[in-house]
């Protein structure tokens, strides 16, 4: 209530700013024009028309959104906005003058203004308007400025296109950057070279550094900070010999990230991930708005690494409830916490609950009664579910049987289950249990759209997609833990390629492809691929993290080939050649056409394997998912063969 108050004065007070300006530019353009006798003739008509046009001088302003444009960000839109005013009132003063609503003089054979008076009157109209708000704006900008390059904030060199530059520069003069000051500029553009940014000096290319900085030191401005903005990061400004050199010479490099909701800055440390990715798909958030605003959304596995972004990005697209399912406490705890410090609308509620419990998981549904449910939690590490066969199943398979019967029974819209790479022609534990889920979901979609006509149709679709930068597990923070214990750096082999993204991708990504199942377009398709890009060689990973240590592979840090663990294979693959690749229209991602077995037959299997579990029977449960998934049985043989011919040579 108090802030409300406060914006209603102020308005007022810069409406009654405006008209004042506008009675003076009136009157001042007669006091200039006219003297004596003619002024004298004039002045009792214009003190009496003066106030009617004073008061609609305010109703244009209103329309013109000029008196609730902020003061302290005064920029060429206000400006023009202002010349939009002054020319509405000149025309309006053109127009009565020359239709004589003024009275005309019967001394006087002209007009009661003239021309000269309304062009004093549009001059003076800008000046008055214009001259309080330069002077309040140029009066933060220079108190912003100088408590900016006080003696705390940080000498720093900036890299970038004048483009991104601009921004930086803008975001530390209005403060929304701080302890930082700009001395210098490198940019990958030739055309910026030479040139002043702000005031701010090009002083050369990316390759330019070392000179930039010692003629920076022999002007005693020593640079502590390099800022790479998102053009720093393009193949052409070399990214990675520019960070490595940077870290040679003592510098702390950061980066800048815009924030998806306006044009603040925010300046973090720059990760390794950083300089892994390729250009990040474009991600129409207007479209996951519609599907996540005002919504109630469940997130099983809420507490893990893509759980917890996807809980992030529904509570920043708006869902009006939130509901955290989480196994472990301290990871519940942790998102919980973190999510309740943002400031959003969102009821959020954290429940400790396993999704192999199916009694629980059915009674958290039913009273949540969700929108849209996405299933995140799983078993992911594929090493250890080659040796525990049983618990993969339980939570990969029966646990996803779960969820996708709870969010059904609920009345949910969709229900979003989160796959694997790994479940494409399966080899390990994991992406058997995965594929076997993702036929369930397939075969269970299927249904419903076939009685579709009878009930509501819930859509429930996978998602595909490879390694997550910085995930819990990824070989990422493995790499940076064993960089900074000396090494050495363990690769399982030379030849190991995988994909990699990263999570906030991956998620918005995830969420697009739920708004596109939602709609009525595509009901046919309900595995979707994401675009994982190029893959990536891990022993090239491995030397470009060392290298972006300061330390030389090899020299520094030894790399070591540890061997290809159970369940893994060299390289990844996006599509199997059941299921061949699907164009949906949608950038950054693929479907696969649908390849599932009838519902009966799952259900035969799902009991088979409930009662091997039972009976603890690892052969039975192998037997059981080879019949489900066949071309898992076949690369087993196949590398069987292989084996037999290895071991003979």
């Amino acid at each position: 209530m108090m802030q409300l108050s406060q914006l209603k004065l102020r308005n007022f007070l810069i409406l009654a700013h405006d008209a004042l300006a506008t009675a003076f530019a009136l009157l001042a353009s007669f006091y200039i024009r006219f003297d004596g006798a003619q002024l004298s003739a004039r002045l009792p008509e214009l003190l009496l028309v003066l106030p009617w046009f004073v008061l609609f001088s305010v109703l244009v302003s209103g329309f013109s959104n000029l008196t609730t444009a902020k003061w302290r960000f005064v920029s060429l839109p206000d400006a023009l906005n202002i010349l939009r005013v002054a020319a509405i009132l000149t025309l309006a003063l053109v127009v009565v003058d020359y239709v004589s609503f003024f009275p005309r003089t019967t001394s006087h054979d002209f007009v009661f203004l003239g021309r000269v008076t309304i062009v004093l009157f549009f001059c003076l109209e800008v000046f008055s308007l214009s001259a309080l708000r330069l002077a309040y704006r140029y009066f933060r900008y220079s108190r912003t400025r100088l408590h900016a390059n006080s003696d705390k904030a940080a000498p720093a060199l900036l890299v970038g296109r004048a483009a991104d530059v601009e921004v930086v520069v803008r975001g530390i003069e209005n403060g929304a950057i701080k302890s930082l000051w700009p001395v210098g500029v490198l940019s990958p553009s030739a055309a910026d070279h030479g040139q002043l940014i702000r005031t701010i000096p090009v002083l050369g290319g990316v390759e330019d550094i070392d000179a930039a900085i010692r003629d920076l030191e022999h002007r005693r401005r020593p640079i502590k900070r390099l800022v790479m903005t998102p053009s720093a990061f393009e193949p052409e400004a070399h990214p990675e010999t520019l960070m490595v050199r940077a870290k040679q010479l003592g510098l702390i490099v950061g980066r800048l990230h815009w924030l998806e909701s306006g044009n603040a800055p925010r300046l973090a440390n720059v990760a390794v991930e950083d300089l892994l990715l390729r250009p990040s798909e474009k991600i129409d958030y207007a479209q996951l708005e519609t599907l996540i605003k005002g919504k109630s959304v469940v997130v099983t596995g809420g507490g893990g690494s893509i759980g917890a972004e996807i809980c992030d990005r529904v509570v920043t697209l708006g869902s009006a409830r939130l509901l955290v399912v989480e196994n472990s406490e301290p990871a519940l705890y942790a998102v919980t916490e973190a999510l309740a410090s943002r400031d959003s609308n969102s009821a959020i509620e954290g429940r400790i609950a396993d999704i192999r419990d199916r009694e629980r998981i059915m009674r958290l549904m039913s009273q949540f009664k969700p929108d849209i449910v996405f299933h995140a939690a799983a078993l992911k590490h594929v090493p250890i579910l080659e040796r525990d066969w049983s618990e993969g199943v339980k939570t990969n398979i029966f646990g996803s049987v779960n969820v996708a019967d709870a969010a059904l029974a609920a009345g949910a819209r969709a229900m979003v289950m989160i796959s694997t790479d790994k479940a494409i022609e399966p080899v390990s534990m994991l992406g058997l249990t995965k594929r076997f889920a993702e036929m369930y979901c397939q075969a269970l979609d299927y249904d419903l759209a076939a009685q579709a006509h009878i009930t509501p149709h819930m859509r429930l679709i996978s998602v595909r997609f490879g390694n997550v930068l910085a995930s819990n597990g990824s070989v990422v923070p493995k790499f940076k833990a064993q960089i900074e214990a000396g090494g050495p750096v363990t690769v399982t082999h030379p030849d190991m390629v995988r994909y990699f993204m990263t999570i906030r991708e991956a998620c918005d990504l995830v969420l697009t492809a739920a708004a596109h199942a939602i709609t009525p377009a595509r009901p046919d398709v309900s595995v979707y691929v994401l675009n994982m890009g190029q893959p990536v060689k891990i022993v090239e990973l491995a030397e470009r993290m060392i290298r972006l240590s300061g330390l030389q592979p090899g020299v520094d840090i030894e790399i070591v080939f540890s061997g290809i663990r159970p369940g893994e294979r060299l390289n990844e693959t996006l599509f199997a050649s059941q299921e061949p690749a699907i164009e949906i229209g949608v950038a950054g991602m693929m479907a696969a056409k649908p390849n599932q077995p009838p519902m009966p037959t799952l259900g035969k299997w799902l009991a088979a394997l409930e009662e091997a579990i039972a009976k603890d029977d690892p052969l039975t449960i192998r037997s059981v998912l080879q019949d489900a998934v066949p071309e898992f049985g076949a690369i087993e043989h196949v590398k069987r063969e292989l084996d037999i011919i290895a071991g003979r040579n």
